[in-house]
């Protein structure tokens, strides 16, 4: 006789289905269990959060009860953190404290990293290790024909990124060697340049914000990096708010929500009110619809509408310069921003309007010809960059289909310029 699908089944395939729709469990993977394993030795205890894969998000946190505002979602007490004291009590620890000039606190993880990567089972941080991200998509891993789709202001920034890790690894090659005596292979084939971009991108993508007192064996930069195993797989959304930070006294590091959350859902925090090209750079991901993002303008283009032949065009972009309004020119969702309109207001006065540049910095309104014409320039740079970034989204596709070894990094290029489009439309419908 067949049985009958009681209540209790109908749940099942409901919840099944249900965890299926919001993210796929993949607790019940190896590195998974280990890594719970390895945190639960350690001090921590979790029964809501569970690994999951997302459609949109992809790897990520789904919690098994609902939260409500001012429920801690995570608590990581301080044996699980990786700091600089971590590194310090390592074998490392003796050959930092005697190293000048001293190495920062950034070089100090990153070869703790690298060592232990290269450790393999060795290492007491195998269960981290083996979560981790194996490649990055940060603008310093990406190949020079991604770079050069970028938009300029955020091309120029990634560039100043790769030639910053590339000085850090020449900064930090003698120090390197001085490990010798730790490894039987020699230091060069284990510190080479793709490894310390493979743990600069680890710590840069990945730390939560902790202060440590300055150290002597550390140079001066500051010592405010902490790797959170487990935590660190929340993924960032612009549309949750979250209190965190380390709890003297229970000596954890704690996540308090400001959002409510469902059961089954993923949990989120947030990175901090970052526009999609901050996070391209910082992180590697961009957020769909982010409240935040902007596209920027830079000084070549606001200078592209103006007449060369203006006599106080110097005298004006030096003005601007000296009260800082060549940075941070934005279009938003609610179109083009009021430092933007303001610079173009101030390049807009007349000759015998010159004399009244300090009240448009203050937001004043000259004359109706100076309105007009600063919002006719306005459209123009809009129009402008809608025609950039459509030419752009042109060659990424071409290229898309041309370099199939691309596919991934050219896709998230891609998906920033769309969002970009998308406020430049909306900003052109304002104007």
């Amino acid at each position: 006789m067949k049985k009958r699908r009681g209540r209790t089944g109908r749940k099942r395939r409901t919840k099944c289905l249900q965890s299926f729709m919001d993210g796929v469990n993949c607790s019940h993977k190896l590195e998974y269990i280990q890594l719970k394993k390895w945190l639960k030795d350690r001090g921590f205890e979790d029964s809501n959060l569970r690994p999951a894969e997302f459609l949109e998000t992809g790897r990520g946190l789904m919690t098994t009860k609902a939260i409500q505002v001012r429920d801690l979602i995570i608590s990581l007490p301080e044996k699980c953190l990786l700091t600089t004291s971590t590194v310090l009590s390592s074998c490392l620890g003796e050959y930092i404290m005697k190293w000048k000039p001293p190495v920062s606190p950034l070089i100090a993880l990153c070869t703790f990293l690298i060592a232990e990567k290269y450790a393999g089972e060795e290492s007491q941080w195998k269960p981290y290790l083996d979560v981790l991200p194996k490649t990055y998509t940060c603008p310093v891993c990406l190949e020079h024909d991604v770079v050069s789709l970028l938009p300029e202001p955020l091309r120029k920034k990634a560039q100043e990124q790769r030639t910053m890790v590339q000085e850090l690894y020449m900064s930090s090659k003698a120090f390197f060697s001085s490990l010798q005596p730790l490894f039987a292979e020699n230091t060069g084939t284990i510190f080479n340049y793709s490894a310390l971009e493979w743990a600069w991108c680890t710590i840069n993508t990945r730390t939560i914000y902790m202060k440590h007192s300055q150290r002597e064996c550390f140079s001066l930069e500051p010592d405010v990096y902490a790797l959170a195993p487990y935590l660190d797989l929340l993924n960032h959304s612009p549309n949750v708010q979250v209190k965190a930070a380390f709890n003297d006294q229970t000596r954890s590091y704690e996540i308090q929500t400001n959002s409510q959350c469902k059961k089954y859902e993923e949990v989120f925090i947030c990175y901090g009110p970052h526009d999609n090209q901050r996070l391209l750079l910082e992180y590697g991901f961009i957020a769909m619809d982010n409240p935040h993002s902007c596209v920027y303008v830079s000084s070549d283009i606001l200078l592209k509408y103006f007449p060369p032949l203006d006599k106080q065009r110097n005298a004006k972009l030096s003005i601007l310069k000296d009260h800082d309004f060549l940075e941070n020119l934005t279009f938003g969702w609610d179109g083009p921003s009021w430092r933007l309109l303001t610079a173009l207001k101030l390049l807009s006065l007349a000759a015998d309007e010159f004399t009244c540049w300090r009240r448009t910095l203050l937001g004043d309104v000259i004359s109706a010809k100076n309105e007009q014409q600063t919002l006719t320039i306005t459209a123009k740079i809009c129009h402008y960059l809608i025609e950039e970034t459509q030419h752009a989204l042109l060659q990424i596709s071409q290229l898309k289909r041309m370099k199939e070894n691309l596919r991934e990094h050219l896709a998230l290029v891609e998906a920033l310029r769309l969002e970009d489009l998308k406020i430049l439309q909306k900003s052109a419908e304002v104007l």
